[in-house]
């Protein structure tokens, strides 16, 4: 915790008020250490029962974590706008943090925004464009989901945290793949509801460890798993499903879609009471469109479509209408079928240069190391930017997670050799 900020009050909501004020105004960093609740109470002379409800009210809405001999933390995507935007990569380095995809292998939108048609539609209108429908209907049951209908949402976060959302109540367990993706998990959190990890290895969620979870509802990545790769086959997705409980919710994020680099083998199966399956467009048509799709039973669309039209009401017809004419130009699907061969190529290529398996699907590599943060460190000194292992996991050793999206084969043995030095620094010695 920085020198010059003091958390302060006397009562756990004061307190808590300081620790958010605190995060809001970037004084308190994502992934900061926050003093032990026995040293806080001392410091404010309060009780430690006090300053444990403050922790708790703030781990309730998502604002600290709490991690096995780690203590508490700052979350890493807390529940609030910072007034201070977080640091940018420098100037000169290579930035494989974010999990973007390659924008040169992403659509040109200008063609298709000149030519398409942009209607007025007003309050009353059907919240989903019947050609967005009708696009979305077919590749959910080309790929096997059992989609009747379906409904716009912005982007797949929007879509998991309405979900979880329309079913659930605080203090609810929901099983999470562990290691998984920050924000999924911090979702949960700031739901109130109680995180159970459920290890993964090459091909998903280990069906032992969903069996062993015995939580209301469960979150997974079919294909494209951030931030190892994984990817369900048909004989894992077999296993988890006989691993549920009927009334288990399932929600599937098919984040990547057709650029996950394999087919999606969907959990979710006619007969099964509370289901989504959620496919953004991101990461094979872009980022700014904020759209995604979401299938599933009809009670989950009719309380997701209610309570949307609570608040926004829906997504913009004209990002629904420009999703529908790029999903069903061929040029441009042609073109996300070559980014979907690059991802392959560059993941794997790296993949064989750390000595890693190369996972089936995605655009990241999971790189177990022996301390993380100085890999980071030493990274960034060579010129490359990844991500520390912490917010991914709730178990498990340290490791960093690197974006292969833009690496390109020709560039991935300099990368290599740098995460090579990271992983296993040389060992300091004592000067004679």
């Amino acid at each position: 915790m920085p020198e010059q900020y003091r958390i302060t009050g006397s009562s756990a909501s004061e307190i808590a008020a300081s620790v958010e004020g605190a995060v809001a105004a970037g004084r308190l960093a994502p992934g900061e250490e926050l003093p032990s609740v026995r040293r806080l109470a001392t410091a404010l002379a309060v009780s430690p029962t006090t300053v444990a409800a403050a922790v708790a009210d703030l781990r309730r809405r998502g604002v600290v974590v709490s991690r096995p001999r780690s203590g508490v933390r700052v979350a890493e995507r807390p529940p609030l706008r910072p007034a201070r935007p977080a640091a940018a990569v420098p100037p000169g380095v290579r930035d494989l943090v974010g999990g973007s995809p390659d924008p040169a292998l992403l659509p040109d939108l200008e063609p298709t925004l000149r030519a398409l048609p942009a209607p007025q539609r007003l309050y009353g209108d059907e919240p989903v464009l019947p050609e967005l429908a009708a696009v979305a209907r077919a590749a959910f049951a080309a790929d096997g989901v059992p989609a009747g209908r379906v409904c716009a949402v912005n982007g797949a976060l929007d879509g998991i945290e309405r979900v979880l959302s329309a079913h659930l109540s605080p203090g609810d367990a929901v099983a999470v793949e562990d290691p998984g993706w920050p924000g999924v998990l911090d979702v949960v959190r700031m739901l109130g509801l109680r995180l159970v990890g459920v290890a993964v290895d090459d091909r998903g969620m280990r069906p032992d460890a969903l069996a062993a979870a015995r939580a209301r509802a469960v979150v997974l990545t079919p294909r494209g798993h951030n931030p190892c790769g994984a990817a369900l086959d048909a004989e894992r997705a077999s296993a988890l499903r006989e691993a549920l409980p009927d009334d288990v919710l399932v929600v599937e994020d098919d984040h990547l879609g057709p650029v996950a680099g394999t087919p999606w083998h969907p959990l979710v199966a006619p007969g099964r009471a509370r289901w989504a399956a959620i496919r953004s467009v991101s990461k094979w048509l872009g980022p700014d469109l904020r759209l995604a799709v979401l299938a599933g039973d009809e009670t989950t669309l009719a309380r997701v479509e209610g309570r949307q039209s609570l608040g926004p009401g829906w997504v913009s017809g004209i990002a629904q209408r420009l999703v529908a004419r790029l999903w069903t130009d061929e040029a441009v699907m042609a073109s996300v079928a070559r980014a979907a061969e690059a991802y392959a190529e560059r993941r794997a290529a790296l993949a064989a240069l750390l000595d890693l398996p190369v996972p089936p699907s995605g655009i990241n590599l999971w790189v177990p190391v022996a301390d993380e943060d100085a890999a980071v460190r030493s990274l960034l000194a060579d010129g490359w930017a990844v991500a520390p292992g912490r917010p991914y996991r709730m178990t498990g050793g340290p490791a960093i997670r690197i974006t292969t999206a833009t690496v390109t084969p020709a560039e991935a043995p300099a990368l290599a050799a740098a995460v090579h030095r990271a992983a296993d620094p040389p060992r300091r010695t004592r000067a004679a």
